[in-house]
């Protein structure tokens, strides 16, 4: 019977062709209309270290989530089968190089001290002697895994041998070994995987043909001696299109959509690849007619990047900036001079495991607190986040519409884990996209203010109009001439601030906070950010076991929806409300506090820098709605 969903988990060393084997195979599935989540965790090291693509596939919806444990585990390396074993249900399928059976981990220099002493835990538990042969044994025989043993010399020495190649070129092929494997035994067809190959190997017609070589003749062994155990069923998503995408691309996607003109950045994990997206994108034409350009420039650090924006958006380019944690700790001067000074700009800030280098790699939702009060002194600043890959198209086109109306600062929150995930989207509607530019004038008299008192928010004149300008990082009156009147403080103060005020009344409740569930639900999960997806997964599983959850989903931290969550929160019982966040401090919940005046005492942690899993967070919210007040989840390698 063909199946409806597959978790598959690939491994190997970073560098060696995992993320084309992960791009192959989901451009694969998605061309016959699956859904796919994927999640991408690797180390902070450029060769050499161990990563891993974990990802769910679908017939009937998109997934939200990613689970443990999974059915199919492809090892590149023998690393790949020590640090994942345990990752693999019984009776899954392990793919795996036979050659490697001498292994152990004490000849794998990789392999972090924390998990050797682990293994050697377990291997003594097991009574096994710490061999790749002995461990897949025991698998085979304790744990009734279906071992899919490959020899990769051999197959790498066929294609070799068929194309006429050198022998140190062979290694590069080992992708599409775990290609073709999986090909097998989910019976993805060869025209799918051709698809896959020739987007990722555009333009390279005879990588493209050495490739396909051998994932085919991967595909036919192991549908010879294994059929195809885990071939899904017909996608039932319904649609004529989907899109795939990492975070960052679906991003850089919507900045162009969304007029940007500008971005600067300085290269950091995990926001360098919106960056190189929109560098490859920098000349706009369809059908050969241009529609302008997009200006992407790295600087020579975060604080001239900032800077730099400033000047782009003061002459009514619509421009960003990217970073992650350190990047933005050395804009917030920067920020705070755009606050004083009214300028439109946003900064795309992808949360990453801190403080201070931390961890590069690895996710968080840390920043919160820190991107609210970023930089001295008070000034208003906007700060969203995007839970899913759909909420970030249309969330960072809306940054660059509230920047403008506001004339403010925007923070634009996302996270490792949506960065580095690549998901199938359903295509955005361009029609239902508006752009706001906000009050500019376009004809300024020669008396103009830039800060007029008259107006809140005043009419911005772009320099190298007609008028002369003055900005300045001190206090200024009306026309932005320094000037530290006390009176005159007190006007310019409240006239920033103010803007916060009608930013509240004017952006609806259901933009800022959404509410997923029944209306009579036994409890409550809040959260933001890319817990979205795990909660809500969650909560159908409960649902089916008969326990019924609501997730009310946090998008606009500034101004915050006070009266509307307050509204929701208090139709619960309060011991049955629980924080969902990746952070110590349960952030949110403080936030939430600040601005509603209710403490939610409950609350699930993860903070080990990899994404929450269903099944974990499952156990977690029974264990909470049972009495627990903090539960700290820790799957994962």
């Amino acid at each position: 019977m063909a199946r409806r969903e597959l978790d598959l988990l690939l491994g190997g060393a970073q560098g060696a062709g995992l993320d084309t084997s992960a791009n192959v195979l989901t451009t694969a599935f998605a061309r016959l209309g699956y859904g796919i989540t994927s999640d991408r965790e690797y180390f902070s090291n450029i060769k050499g270290r161990h990563s891993y693509v974990h990802a769910r596939i679908s017939t009937t919806e998109i997934p939200q989530a990613l689970t443990y444990p999974v059915q199919v585990v492809g090892a590149m390396d023998a690393e790949t089968i020590f640090t994942h074993h345990g990752n693999l249900e019984d009776g899954g399928y392990l793919i795996f190089d036979k050659s490697t059976s001498d292994r152990r981990p004490s000849s794998i220099s990789s392999i972090e001290p924390d998990l050797m002493r682990r293994l050697e835990n377990t291997f003594a538990e097991l009574k096994i002697d710490g061999t790749i042969a002995s461990l897949v044994e025991f698998l085979g025989e304790v744990r009734k895994v279906k071992l899919v043993e490959l020899s990769y010399p051999d197959i790498l020495a066929e294609v070799t041998k068929k194309f006429k190649l050198r022998a140190a070129y062979a290694s590069r092929y080992i992708s599409s070994i775990l290609v073709g494997a999986v090909a097998g035994l989910v019976n993805l067809d060869g025209k799918s995987v051709r698809y896959g190959l020739e987007r990722r190997f555009a333009g390279r017609p005879e990588v493209i043909e050495q490739n396909s070589f051998v994932a085919d003749y991967v595909s036919d062994a192991v549908k010879g001696k294994y059929g195809s155990p885990h071939e899904l069923g017909r996608s039932q998503l319904g649609c004529d299109e989907l899109m795939v995408a990492s975070g960052n691309d679906v991003v850089a996607m919507a900045k162009i959509v969304g007029g940007m003109r500008y971005q600067s950045y300085y290269p950091i994990t995990p926001a360098a690849d919106e960056s190189f997206f929109l560098e490859s994108s920098e000349r706009l034409e369809v059908n050969g007619e241009s529609l302008g350009s997009v200006i992407v420039i790295q600087t020579e650090d975060e604080i001239a990047a900032i800077n730099s924006v400033i000047g782009a958006a003061l002459t009514g380019a619509r421009s960003a900036t990217a970073t992650s944690g350190p990047g933005f700790s050395l804009m917030v001067e920067g920020l705070g001079w755009a606050g004083i000074n009214e300028v439109p700009l946003v900064v795309t800030y992808y949360q990453r495991g801190g403080p201070s280098t931390g961890q590069p790699t690895r996710g968080t939702q840390s920043d919160l607190l820190f991107a609210l009060s970023a930089s001295h002194g008070e000034f208003p600043k906007i700060v969203l986040s995007s839970g899913d890959h759909s909420e970030a198209f249309y969330d960072a086109i809306e940054a660059f519409n509230l920047a403008e109306k506001y004339q403010t600062p925007v923070i634009h929150l996302l996270d490792k884990f949506l960065a580095n995930s690549i998901a199938t989207l359903h295509v955005p509607k361009l029609s239902a996209l508006k752009i706001e530019r906000g009050k500019i004038a376009y004809n300024p008299p020669r008396d103009y203010k830039r800060f007029d008192l008259n107006d809140t928010i005043s009419p911005r004149a772009f320099l190298g109009s007609k008028v002369v300008t003055w900005y300045t990082g001190d206090e200024h009156d009306e026309a932005g001439h320094v000037n530290e009147d006390p009176l005159n403080r007190v006007k310019m103060y409240d006239k920033r601030m103010k803007k916060l005020e009608i930013a509240d009344r004017e952006i609806p409740p259901e933009k800022r906070a959404v509410y997923f569930g029944p209306e009579d639900a036994d409890f409550l999960a809040i959260g933001w950010g890319f817990v979205k997806g795990v909660v809500l997964d969650a909560l159908k599983e409960l649902s089916n076991q008969g326990l019924k959850g609501a997730y009310l989903h946090l998008k606009m931290f500034s101004p915050f929806p006070s009266d509307y969550v307050r509204s929701v929160i208090e139709r619960f019982d309060p011991e049955r409300v629980i924080i969902v966040e990746h952070d110590y401090l349960a952030q949110a919940g403080m936030v939430l506090t600040l601005n509603t005046g209710i403490v939610i005492e409950k609350a699930i942690t993860k903070y080990t820098g990899r994404p929450m899993y269903t099944r974990e967070l499952i156990a977690a919210i029974r264990r909470v709605i049972n009495g627990e007040k903090r539960v700290v989840l820790s799957y994962g390698e």
